[in-house]
């Protein structure tokens, strides 16, 4: 991978998009994950008035201090870029209070909620700032397995990274000396109230669905899978069918012209 050439691909990607759409800044948030580390970055680079959001809720204190760290080593950097923290904890908490509680899928819809409580504040800055919504989400999860939240983190005006493999987000990221313990953190979507990572929801590593994606790039067929590789494409499989939904355009039920006249 050309990594010093990706990195002014993308960034000029991002200013052409400004220029052309004639907006004023860029709004993302920001975990204290690697993905939004390097989106954040990217947006630093770029020169555009970015606007970072850490936005705890119900945080575990390691990654929302990770969020911080990385958010104050930014400014260092780059005076372009500003941030707000907010805790939207409370937010939260009313929201539980407010709606039914006893589902079996209680806990995925509550996940599920802190993701969209977050995008409507990324949403809400980016409208009184004339900015645009930075995605953050990587190629495995946007496209691979749909590991997002429709509507929450995959609610965004733009994907600077989502063309990139978790393997080259990693690459580039220490190419532009990203934090260490941003590189070295355990990946996890931060919507539980325990450490669960991501490996733990999916049920295979990245590097592994990283594989399959190369492989079925490539024109492999899944029969010539050796057995281990046949597992984790399973998963793949299962997860990509599942999430489908979320990778396709909304179905429009499209009416015949004749129903029309």
């Amino acid at each position: 991978m050309k990594i010093s050439e990706t990195i002014k691909f993308i960034v000029d990607w991002i200013k052409d998009y400004k220029q052309t759409n004639n907006i004023s800044g860029l709004v993302v948030g920001v975990s204290g994950g690697i993905d939004s580390a390097l989106t954040s970055t990217l947006c630093g680079l770029s020169g555009i008035k970015t606007l970072c959001l850490n936005m705890p809720i119900k945080q575990k204190e390691d990654q929302y201090l990770r969020a911080e760290r990385h958010i104050e080593w930014l400014k260092k950097k780059f005076d372009n870029v500003e941030s707000i923290d907010i805790d939207l904890t409370n937010v939260f908490n009313q929201f539980k209070l407010s709606v039914e509680n006893n589902s079996s899928s209680n806990k995925l819809a509550l996940a599920n909620t802190r993701s969209r409580i977050r995008m409507m504040t990324l949403y809400y800055y980016a409208a009184i700032n004339n900015s645009i919504v930075v995605g953050t989400g990587n190629k495995v999860e946007d496209f691979g397995v749909g590991f997002y939240t429709k509507y929450g983190d995959g609610g965004v005006d733009i994907s600077p990274i989502a063309d990139l493999m978790k393997s080259e987000v990693f690459k580039i990221s220490k190419a532009l000396e990203i934090n260490n313990e941003i590189l070295e953190a355990k990946p996890t979507d931060g919507l539980w109230d325990d450490d669960r990572s991501d490996e733990d929801q999916i049920g295979a590593s990245y590097n592994d669905l990283e594989k399959v994606m190369n492989s079925l790039e490539k024109g492999t067929n899944p029969k010539e899978f050796n057995s281990e590789m046949k597992e984790k494409y399973t998963i793949y499989k299962k997860h990509h069918l599942a999430n489908k939904h979320k990778m396709i355009s909304i179905p429009v039920c499209k009416i015949p012209n004749e129903l029309k006249s």
